[in-house]
C-alpha cells in the first residue's frame, strides 16, 4: 500500500480507494466477478490524460460529461452526495447507477440487478427485447432508504430500494406507467406522474410503494408537456419538467401551488443544441439545425446552486449527458446564466459543492481479464447464460463458450462496452484453437446495421472475415440479413489481434487485423455507424463468439481489452495563456482585429487590403477559472459593451468583468469567448466584415454562424 500511494497523488488515492471498495462490492449485484481499477497497473495517474474527463483542472467542466451514451439521467443529492441513475435498456446488469462528490467527476456505483430475466426473450431466445427493456429512471432517497423506479415496456413498472447505493437491491414490480416520475412529499403522499400527453395522470402510491392507492383521489397536469417527467416539491412549489419526443426538441417545466394545479407552463431550454449537429458533424450544412438537450434531472448543491443533467443525442456514439446551471425567474427553474436564460454554456465553472476531487474519468474501459475480474463498465447483450462463459477456465482470459445463433444480432453472451467518443480505437488478442466447425468469434459493432471482423471455422478451415448485418431500423422489424463476407485470410495462425477504429465526427469505423499485435492489416471498406429506434442506442463494442450449426460449439480466449482515445485531451483542451495569438472565424476564415481608427473590434477578410498583421494580434492574459482578457497590440483590451466588442483603455487598471471572456472550447478545434457581462458570445457576420457583435445566444451546430473561432499562436 505505501508503495502505490507513492505513485499516486493523495486525494486521487484516496478517490482510487473509494473506487476500490465500491467495485469490490458490486460483485454481489452485477453478477461479472467485477475487477480492480481498470488501468491502474498502467498508470492509474495518468486516466484523465487518456480517457474522456468533464474536469478541466482549472475550476471549469466541458460538457458532455461522458462522451460515452448515458441515456435518460435522474439525479438526485443526498447530503454531500449526489448519485445519477439511466437507462440500460436490453443491457445486462440493468440499471446503472454513478456517485459523485461535485456532480462533475463520476465513478460506478453499481447496478440494480445483474439479471432483469422476465421470460425467453430477456435471454434472446426466440425474441428479444430489443428496444423494450430498462427505460427512463426515477431515483429517489426518502427515509433512508434509495428508490429506483423504471418502466420495461411489455412488463411493468420495476421498483427497486436498498438502504445503500451498492446494493443489494429488492425488486417488486406494478402495473406499466410510461416514462414516470415520483414524488415523496413532506405529508406522506407518494406521487407518481406519468404519460406523454396531456392531461398527465397523477397518481399516488401505497406507503410500501408496492401498489397504487386506488381509493386516493386522482389528480392530473394539464397543459402542454412532454415525456420523460420528473417531479419534485421545491420550497413548498410543485415542480414537473419533461421534454417532447425527440431529438431536436425543448425541454418544458410546470409549476403548481398543489398537485392539483392550475399548472403554469414554460421553455425550460430553447434550442439549444450545444454545438451537436442533426448527422455526422463532418456532413453537417451550414443550416443544420441540431439535436437539442432535452430530457433530465436536476438537483441542489448545500450552497444554494441548481443544477441539471441533462441528455443530448449525438448521432450513432449515441445520447450524452450535460451539467448546465439553473438559474431561478419568475419562479421558473430555467436552464442557463442570466443574460442569457434557456441557453446552456459548453464549459463554465465547477458546481460550489465544497468538495474538489481530482479531475477522474467515469470510465476507463480498458480490462486485462487477470485476477478472475472483469472490468464493470462491460454489459451483457441481454441475459447472460453463465454457464457458457468462464474467467477461471484460462485464468487470465475471457473464456467464451459457442451458442446457437445465425448472427450477431441473436447470438448470446455477447460482451459490450460504449465506445468513447469523439474518437476510439478497441483492439483485443483473440484464441482461437478451442473453435469448432460452425464457430464465429471476434470483435463487433452490436447495432442494427451492424458489423464485425473475427475468425469463422468450418469443415473447410478457418478464415478472417468482416461481416455486415443489415435489418430493420424500427423495433419489431425484420431480423437482419448478412451480406456476403469480406475475407482477409484464410487458415490464419490461432493468435490474432483484432480492431476497430471509430470516429463520431464521420460515423464511421474501420476493421483491423494483426498476427503480432503491431503491424494491422485493414479489412473491407469503411463501416456507416447510425442511430437507429430498433436499439435505441448508439453503437456498442462487443466481443463475441456463436456457432452457426444450431448447436453450441467450442471456445475460444479473449485477452487484454484496450482502449485508446487519442482525442481525449487534445487542442480542444488548451487555452493559450500568456500567448500573443490571432483568432479566424471557422464560417468565412476572416480575422478578429482592432480598428485602429476607433474603439471596435472588427473582422476583415483574410485578403483584404486594409489587413494590417499587428492589427490581428492579441495577448490572452489570464483570469483564472478559464477566463481571459484580450489585450491588443496597442495596449487596450477587448469590452463587451451594449452588445458589441469594443477596444478599451484601461488606463493601467486590472481587467474587469466588461473585459473578461470565458475561454470556451469545442470539439473539432473550436473557440468561443462568453462575456461574463451577459454570457454571451463574440460573433462575427459570415462573408460580411465589419463590427463584431458581443450577444450571440450560443453555437450554432454546424459552427457556421460567426460565433467559433480558430486560433494560432503567433509568438
Amino acid at each position: 500500500m505505501n508503495d502505490l500511494s507513492n505513485l499516486i497523488p493523495a486525494c486521487r488515492f484516496a478517490h482510487v480507494l473509494r473506487r476500490l471498495a465500491a467495485w469490490s462490492r458490486l460483485a454481489a449485484t452485477a453478477g461479472l466477478c467485477l475487477a480492480a481499477t481498470p488501468g491502474l497497473a498502467a498508470g492509474a495517474g495518468n486516466d484523465a490524460e487518456h480517457c474522456w474527463t468533464a474536469d478541466n483542472g482549472n475550476g471549469t467542466y466541458s460538457n458532455p460529461l461522458f462522451y460515452g451514451e448515458f441515456e435518460d439521467p435522474d439525479v438526485i443529492r443526498v447530503g454531500d452526495d449526489y448519485y445519477l441513475a439511466g437507462t440500460t435498456m436490453h443491457m445486462m446488469p440493468a440499471v446503472e447507477i454513478l456517485h459523485s462528490k461535485d456532480l462533475v467527476n463520476w465513478e460506478l456505483a453499481g447496478y440494480c440487478t445483474s439479471k432483469l430475466d422476465l421470460g425467453p426473450a430477456y435471454r434472446l431466445e426466440g425474441g428479444n427485447i430489443y428496444g423494450n427493456g430498462i427505460w427512463a429512471p426515477c431515483i429517489r432517497y426518502h427515509n433512508g432508504m434509495f428508490y429506483i423506479l423504471c418502466n420495461v415496456n411489455r412488463a411493468g413498472l420495476q421498483v427497486f430500494r436498498s438502504k445503500s447505493i451498492n446494493g443489494p437491491w429488492e425488486r417488486n414490480q406494478l402495473p406499466s406507467r410510461h416514462d414516470m416520475s415520483v414524488l415523496f412529499d413532506d405529508d406522506g403522499k407518494i406521487y407518481l406522474i406519468s404519460g406523454g400527453g396531456s392531461p398527465y395522470p397523477i397518481e399516488e402510491l401505497a406507503p410500501d410503494l408496492r401498489s397504487f392507492d386506488t381509493n386516493a383521489p386522482r389528480h392530473a397536469l394539464i397543459g402542454h408537456m412532454g415525456e420523460g417527467h420528473h417531479l419534485y416539491k421545491i420550497q413548498g412549489k410543485y415542480v414537473d419538467i419533461s421534454c417532447q419526443p425527440g431529438g431536436a426538441v425543448d425541454e418544458y417545466v410546470a409549476v403548481a401551488d398543489t398537485i392539483d394545479g392550475p399548472w403554469r407552463i414554460t421553455k425550460m431550454v430553447a434550442g439549444e443544441s450545444l454545438g451537436v449537429t442533426s448527422m455526422a458533424p463532418a456532413k453537417a450544412r451550414a443550416n443544420d439545425r441540431g439535436l437539442w438537450i432535452h430530457q433530465g434531472g436536476m438537483c441542489d448543491t448545500p450552497s444554494g446552486e441548481w443544477w441539471s443533467i441533462i441528455m443530448s443525442d449525438h448521432g450513432s456514439a449515441g445520447r450524452m449527458v450535460n451539467l448546465v446551471p439553473i438559474t431561478w425567474d419568475d419562479g421558473f427553474p430555467l436552464i442557463g446564466l442570466p443574460g442569457n436564460l434557456r441557453r446552456a454554456p459548453n464549459t463554465w465553472i465547477k458546481p460550489n459543492t465544497g468538495c474538489r476531487p481530482e479531475p477522474m474519468p467515469a470510465y476507463v474501459a480498458s480490462d486485462d481479464f487477470e485476477g478472475g475480474r472483469m472490468n464493470p463498465h462491460w454489459q451483457w447483450n441481454h441475459v447472460p447464460d453463465d454457464a457458457k462463459w468462464s474467467l477461471t477456465g484460462q485464468p487470465g482470459v475471457l473464456r467464451l463458450h459457442s451458442l446457437a445463433s445465425s448472427n450477431l444480432w441473436t447470438a448470446r453472451n455477447s460482451l459490450c462496452q460504449r465506445p468513447a467518443g469523439p474518437e476510439s480505437i478497441m483492439t483485443v488478442e483473440l484464441a482461437t484453437a478451442g473453435m469448432s466447425d460452425g464457430d464465429a468469434a471476434g470483435l463487433g459493432l452490436l447495432s442494427t446495421p451492424y458489423a464485425w471482423i473475427g475468425v469463422v471455422k468450418t469443415a473447410d478451415g478457418t478464415t478472417v472475415q468482416k461481416v455486415e448485418g443489415f435489418g430493420s431500423g424500427r423495433r419489431g422489424g425484420p431480423p437482419p440479413v448478412e451480406i456476403p463476407a469480406e475475407i482477409g485470410a484464410t487458415n490464419p495462425p490461432t493468435h490474432l489481434w483484432f480492431r476497430v477504429a471509430c470516429n463520431f465526427d464521420r460515423d464511421e469505423a474501420r476493421f483491423s487485423w494483426s498476427t503480432d499485435g503491431q503491424t494491422f492489416t485493414g479489412l473491407g471498406k469503411p463501416f456507416t455507424t447510425t442511430f437507429q429506434l430498433t436499439t435505441f442506442q448508439g453503437v456498442r463494442v462487443a466481443l463475441f463468439h456463436y456457432n452457426t450449426s444450431g448447436q453450441p460449439g467450442g471456445f475460444v480466449d479473449f485477452d487484454n481489452y484496450s482502449v485508446d482515445q487519442p482525442r481525449a485531451r487534445g487542442r480542444e483542451r488548451e487555452i493559450p495563456l500568456g500567448k500573443t495569438i490571432t483568432l479566424a472565424s471557422g464560417a468565412d476564415g476572416s480575422f478578429l482585429a482592432m480598428d485602429p481608427n476607433s474603439n471596435e473590434l472588427v473582422n476583415l477578410a483574410a485578403d483584404a487590403t486594409n489587413l494590417v498583421a499587428a492589427n490581428t494580434h492579441f495577448k490572452v492574459v489570464d483570469l483564472r477559472l478559464g477566463r481571459v482578457a484580450l489585450q491588443a497590440a496597442d495596449g487596450r483590451y477587448l469590452a463587451a459593451e451594449e452588445g458589441l466588442a469594443r477596444l478599451k483603455d484601461l488606463g493601467g487598471q486590472s481587467p474587469g468583468p466588461a473585459e473578461s471572456f470565458q475561454w470556451v472550447n469545442l470539439l473539432r478545434g473550436d473557440t468561443m469567448l462568453m462575456a461574463l457581462v451577459n454570457h454571451r458570445y463574440l460573433a462575427t457576420t459570415m462573408n460580411h466584415p465589419g463590427p463584431v457583435a458581443a450577444n450571440f445566444p450560443g453555437p450554432t451546430p454546424a459552427r457556421k454562424g460567426g460565433e467559433c473561432f480558430k486560433w494560432q499562436v503567433v509568438k
